[in-house]
């Protein structure tokens, strides 16, 4: 759940994909720029499939490492289904093809029921 402090920044009812990335950099655990352009390439295409239902935000490690390190248990990338403030839906590694899409907007068809 957000703090009291970020929900009355929130619009009501707004469904966010929070992508956790990691620092773009040489180290194991970090991305190359290469790896990034195809990141940002992907995430912008499913942001087209999910149209205004879903926006699609990145959350690099190197900026917020705070929120990173407040969402994410298992490691970097992942992403997690948010609304109203309540996690829908969490999978580690990046969101894939036009199935997620589907997979995503049936989770917040199943959370308005």
């Amino acid at each position: 759940m957000f703090s009291a402090t970020i929900l009355p920044l929130l619009p009501a009812h707004a469904a966010m994909l929070l992508v956790l990335l990691p620092t773009v950099g040489p180290g194991a655990k970090q991305e190359t720029q290469p790896a990034r352009t195809a990141t940002n390439l992907l995430l912008k295409g499913l942001q087209m499939q999910l149209g205004p239902a879903v926006r699609v935000l990145k959350v690099d490690e190197a900026s917020h490492p705070a929120v990173v390190h407040a969402f994410d248990g298992r490691g970097v990338p992942a992403f997690v289904l948010l609304r109203d403030g309540e996690e829908l839906y969490r999978q580690q590694g990046l969101p894939e093809g036009a199935p997620l899409a589907a997979l995503l907007l049936s989770k917040l068809a199943a959370f308005d029921k």
